[in-house]
């Protein structure tokens, strides 16, 4: 198996994004060899996907309205659901959250959010699990871009309607892919974010941030 971090650090650059220029990542960048392995090459060398490796776009929209919402998120104890590259557990620490727990089933998405961290000056808890089903006492849940396949959604939709019902925060940023939730969410802010054709299907999209406010959120992506 690959050392995370080393391969990390070999196959990305250190760059801001244009949405939410306070936070730099280790990200892929287009002229690197990592974006240019398909699925199956990087199967072949035991690697997951490189989703850490990019900063999707209902992440983006999360860490930007808490960026400009910092009462929202601070003194809280957080969860960075699917962390990735930890950008979103990055920015609700700069907001002044209490303390950040990111979790996520990629070693590698481990190793990418406390590299970024590091990076940003910041201490998040990150650990490899699945934590869905549990609660931990969290305040705040941060979900960005969770909802991009049926079984994902069938098992997330049921736990975080349940955080919300017993009074937690949950906060989902996504573009209003297909398995977006259709109902019981609430609409807080909108972002134009700019991507690439590489992960997306244009140059921008719209990222929204939704409050979860019914624990009868439905899977049914309609």
């Amino acid at each position: 198996m690959h050392d995370p971090e080393a391969f990390i650090r070999a196959n990305t650059v250190i760059a801001a994004l244009p949405s939410v220029p306070e936070i730099r990542l280790h990200l892929a960048d287009e002229v690197t060899d990592l974006w240019n392995k398909t699925e199956t090459d990087l199967e072949s060398l035991g690697l997951p996907p490189p989703f850490w490796a990019f900063a999707w776009v209902g992440g983006q929209g999360i860490a930007r309205y808490l960026l400009d919402h910092p009462a929202r998120i601070a003194g809280h104890k957080v969860l960075d659901f699917a962390c990735g590259s930890g950008l979103v557990g990055i920015a609700a620490m700069k907001a002044g959250a209490l303390r950040v727990d990111a979790v996520d089933i990629d070693p590698f998405a481990i190793a990418a959010t406390m590299l970024n961290a590091a990076l940003n000056g910041v201490t998040i808890h990150a650990t490899r699990e699945d934590v869905i089903g549990t609660d931990q006492g969290w305040d705040i849940i941060l979900a960005g871009d969770v909802f991009y396949e049926r079984d994902m959604v069938a098992r997330v939709t049921p736990w975080l309607a349940a955080l919300a019902a017993r009074g937690a925060l949950v906060l989902i940023g996504d573009p209003r892919r297909s398995f977006l939730p259709s109902v019981h969410l609430t609409e807080l802010a909108a972002y134009e974010i700019a991507t690439t054709r590489a992960i997306e299907d244009s140059d921008t999209k719209r990222s929204f941030v939704f409050r979860v406010d019914n624990p009868e959120i439905s899977a049914d992506p309609g």
